[in-house]
C-alpha cells in the first residue's frame, strides 16, 4: 500500500505567542526534517511565504536544509498562500493577492514554484479552482470526508471520490484527497490516547486496496512535541519524545503493513491512474463551502466568531474596497490586508497578539488617503407614486402600498412582514409570515415570521426576539416611505427601520443595537420566510464564494446550516456571499435578490429547507454572532442594512 504525508507549518497559529516562534521551529520543523531524512519520506511540507518569510528571519539554517531537502526530492514544497487565509469569505482580489504574494515569496527565498496547493483550513468553495488553476498550480489537496458529506456520498465507498473539482466554465482541476479520521489517527497514537497496535489494527483495516493511496497525515506540524497552553485541559507532552513516537509508528507502518511512501505529486498520479476523470462541484446547498474534520469546524468558525470576527472582517472588507478605489497596486499594501485577513486572528489568538494586529490595523488604516466611492450615475427621474397607508383590526396589521410595492407589517410582532409584494411579480407575496397551523405536523407548529431578529444566550438562558408590540413611526419623503419602531430587548434596545423606495421595487431593512455588546451566544437578523405556495421547487441560490463568478446551488434536500453542531457550536454552516449579494429563484425564474454592503456588516446568510408531504418551510437568515470554542466575550454588534428587488425571468 502506497501512502503520503503534508505537514502544515503555521507561526501564525493562533495560540503561539510571538517570543515562542524559535521554540517551535526548534521543537517541531527541525524534527520534521530529519524524520523525513532518516525514514526516507518524501513528506509534503505545506506553508504559507510569510511563514517560511519568518523561520527566514529567526532560523535560515532551517530554510537552508528545506532547500536542500527539496532540491534532492527529499520532500516537496506544498503552496498555501502568503498567508492562510479563509478564500470563501474574501473578496477575490484577495484571493488572488495571497497567491500572488505566497508565490513570490517561494520562489525568492526557495527557488521553487509548488506544484500542489493545498485548501486553506479545507474551507472550500468552487471559486478556488479557478484561482489556483490561474496561479499556475496543478493540482489542491483538499479533505475528502467533508466533500463525500456535502455530495452525499458519505455511506458508499470511498473510492468513488471524484477525480478533478469542477470550477466555473467547465474547468476541472485534479484533487489529491486528505482524509480527517486518518490524520486524527495518527496525531491520537503519537500523542499517546491510543495503543501502537490499535492504531496499526486500523491501518490494516484502511489498508484494504479499496484506494490505491492513503493520506496517513495532513495536517499541523506543531501539534506534536509542543502545547501552546491554550487550553487548560491540554494534554501533556508523551514523555518518549512525540517525534520520537511518530518515527517508531512510521516505522511499523512500513515493516508490519508494507507501507511505500510517495511525495504528494507522485501520489495525486497513483490516485488517478486508470480510472476515467470524473469532475463534479464538490459542494451543495446543505455544505456550499466544505472546511476539515467534524462538523464545529465549520466556516462561521472565521466569520461571526472569535474575539470580534464580524468587526474585523467588516474593517477587512473595508480596507478591501479602499484599495481598489484608489486602484493601489502596490504588493506592500495588499500582503498587510493579507495578514489581517488571516485566520488565525479568528479563533484562539492570544491577548497580545490580538493588540498587536489592532495597533497595526490601525496604523494601516490610517495611512491610506481617504477617497470617496465612486457614486454611482443617477437614473432617469422616475415619478414617485403615490402612498396609500391602512391601519387593520385592531391595529395589528398595517397596510403600505405603493405603485410598485405591497407591504403588509404586523406592529403585533414588531414590524415583521406579513408579506411583500411587488409589480414586477404580479403583487403575488413570495416572502412573508407563515402562520402557526400551516404545517400539519406539530414539529412545525409554530409562527413562520419574515424581517426578525433573535438573539440567544444559553449560558444565561435567554432568548430574546423583536416579536412585540410596536408603534410605528412613518415618514414620507419625494422618494422614500420610511417606517421606524424601537423597542426594548434585553438590556439595551433595537431601532428597526423599513424603508420603502417610491420610484422603484426596492425595500430596505435597518437594524441597529443600541447598547449592545456582541453576546456569547447568537445574533440572527433578517430572518426571511418564502412562502411555499408562491414559488416552484427546486429551488437555485446565487452567490459568490471568494470569486468573480456566482456559484450555483440547488435546493431540493432538506437541509439547515442553522442547525446546532453540539450544545457549544451554535450552527454547522453559511454562505460566503463576498460580494454582498445573493439571489434565491424557483424553477420557473421567480424570486428575489438580496444585497448588503460587507464593509459595513460583513454578516453571513445561512439557510434552512425543510420538506413535508405536500410543502416546504425555507428560511433565509442574516448571522452577527454565532457560538463555537473560540468565541470569547466583548465584541460589537454593527448596524446592518439589507436591501430586498425581485427577480423575474
Amino acid at each position: 500500500m502506497k501512502a503520503f504525508q503534508v505537514y502544515h507549518l503555521n507561526l501564525a497559529f493562533s495560540s503561539i505567542p510571538t517570543q515562542a516562534r524559535g521554540d517551535v521551529i526548534k521543537q517541531c520543523y527541525w524534527p520534521l526534517l530529519r524524520m523525513a531524512k532518516d525514514l526516507h519520506i518524501p513528506v509534503g511540507i505545506e506553508l504559507t511565504g510569510w511563514t517560511l518569510q519568518q523561520i527566514l528571519q529567526i532560523a535560515p539554517d532551517w530554510v537552508s536544509q528545506f532547500k536542500s531537502m527539496l532540491q534532492s526530492q527529499q520532500c516537496e514544497l506544498i503552496g498555501s498562500g502568503w498567508t492562510q487565509l479563509i478564500g470563501p469569505l474574501v473578496p477575490a482580489e484577495v484571493n488572488e493577492w495571497n497567491q500572488k504574494l505566497g508565490l513570490e515569496a517561494y520562489e525568492s527565498i526557495l527557488g521553487i514554484r509548488p506544484n500542489l496547493v493545498l485548501v486553506n483550513e479545507m474551507a472550500y468553495s468552487t471559486s478556488l479552482v479557478n484561482l489556483y488553476s490561474q496561479a499556475g498550480y496543478s493540482g489542491m489537496i483538499m479533505d475528502r470526508d467533508n466533500v463525500r458529506l456535502a455530495l452525499d456520498l458519505d455511506h458508499h465507498p470511498a473510492s468513488i471520490a471524484p477525480t478533478h473539482a469542477l470550477g466555473h466554465d467547465g474547468l476541472s482541476f485534479p484533487v489529491l484527497w486528505s482524509d480527517s479520521i486518518l490524520f486524527q489517527r495518527l496525531q491520537r497514537v503519537v500523542h499517546g490516547d491510543i495503543p501502537v497496535s490499535e492504531y496499526l489494527d486500523y491501518l490494516r483495516q484502511r489498508a484494504d486496496g479499496s484506494i490505491p493511496i492513503l493520506p496517513i497525515y495532513c495536517n499541523d506540524a506543531e501539534i506534536f512535541d509542543y502545547r501552546p497552553g491554550r487550553f487548560s485541559n491540554e494534554a501533556k507532552l508523551h514523555p518518549e519524545g512525540e517525534w520520537v513516537r511518530m518515527q517508531r509508528v512510521l516505522t511499523q507502518l512500513r515493516q508490519q503493513i508494507g507501507v511505500q511512501w510517495v511525495a504528494p505529486s507522485l501520489a495525486l498520479t497513483i490516485q488517478n491512474e486508470g480510472r476515467s476523470i470524473l469532475a463534479k462541484t464538490l459542494s451543495s446547498a446543505a455544505h456550499p463551502i466544505p472546511v476539515k474534520k467534524q462538523a464545529k469546524y465549520n466556516i462561521n468558525r472565521w466569520a461571526v466568531t472569535g474575539r470580534d470576527d464580524l468587526w474585523l472582517n467588516t474593517t477587512c472588507h473595508r480596507l478591501c474596497q479602499q484599495l481598489l478605489l484608489l486602484e493601489d497596486h502596490s504588493p506592500s499594501s495588499w500582503r498587510e490586508l493579507c495578514e489581517f485577513w488571516a485566520s488565525d486572528l479568528r479563533t484562539h489568538i492570544t491577548t497580545d497578539r490580538w493588540s498587536e494586529m489592532l495597533a497595526r490595523l490601525s496604523r494601516f488604516e490610517n495611512s491610506l488617503p481617504m477617497v470617496a466611492p465612486v457614486a454611482p450615475q443617477p437614473a432617469p427621474a422616475a415619478t414617485a407614486s403615490k402612498v396609500e397607508i391602512n391601519q387593520g383590526e385592531e391595529g395589528i396589521l398595517w397596510n403600505i402600498e405603493t405603485g410598485s410595492i405591497q407591504l403588509v407589517l404586523n406592529a403585533r410582532r414588531g414590524l415583521t412582514l406579513k408579506s411583500l409584494a411587488f409589480k414586477s411579480q404580479a403583487f403575488a407575496p413570495i416572502i412573508g409570515t407563515l402562520p402557526q397551523g400551516y404545517f400539519e405536523s406539530i414539529e412545525l407548529g409554530a409562527d413562520y415570521y419574515s424581517g426578525g431578529v433573535l438573539i440567544e444566550i444559553p449560558e444565561g438562558r435567554l432568548r430574546f426576539t423583536d416579536l412585540e408590540w410596536v408603534t410605528p413611526e412613518i415618514l414620507q419623503t419625494d422618494t422614500k416611505v420610511i417606517i421606524k419602531a424601537s423597542l426594548n430587548l434585553g438590556s439595551g434596545r433595537l431601532i428597526k427601520i423599513i424603508t420603502l423606495n417610491r420610484q422603484k421595487e426596492e425595500i430596505l431593512m435597518s437594524y441597529e443595537f443600541v447598547d449592545w455588546e456582541r453576546p456569547i451566544g447568537i445574533v440572527r437578523v433578517g430572518i426571511l420566510t418564502l412562502l411555499p405556495d408562491a414559488v416552484n421547487l427546486p429551488l437555485t441560490l446565487h452567490c459568490q464564494n471568494g470569486g468573480h463568478k456566482p456559484e450555483q446551488f440547488v435546493i431540493e434536500s432538506p437541509f439547515s446550516h442553522i442547525h446546532p453542531a453540539s450544545a457549544f457550536v451554535s450552527s454547522t454552516s453559511a454562505i460566503g456571499a463576498t460580494n454582498g449579494k445573493m439571489s434565491i429563484v424557483d424553477a420557473k425564474g421567480l424570486g428575489f435578490q438580496v444585497t448588503w454592503n460587507p464593509a459595513s456588516c460583513a454578516a453571513v446568510p445561512m439557510m434552512k429547507h425543510l420538506t413535508t408531504t405536500t410543502s416546504h418551510l425555507t428560511r433565509l437568515s442574516f448571522s452577527l454572532c454565532e457560538l463555537d470554542d473560540t468565541t470569547r466575550a466583548g465584541g460589537r454588534l454593527l448596524p446592518f442594512e439589507l436591501l430586498l428587488t425581485p427577480l423575474i425571468s
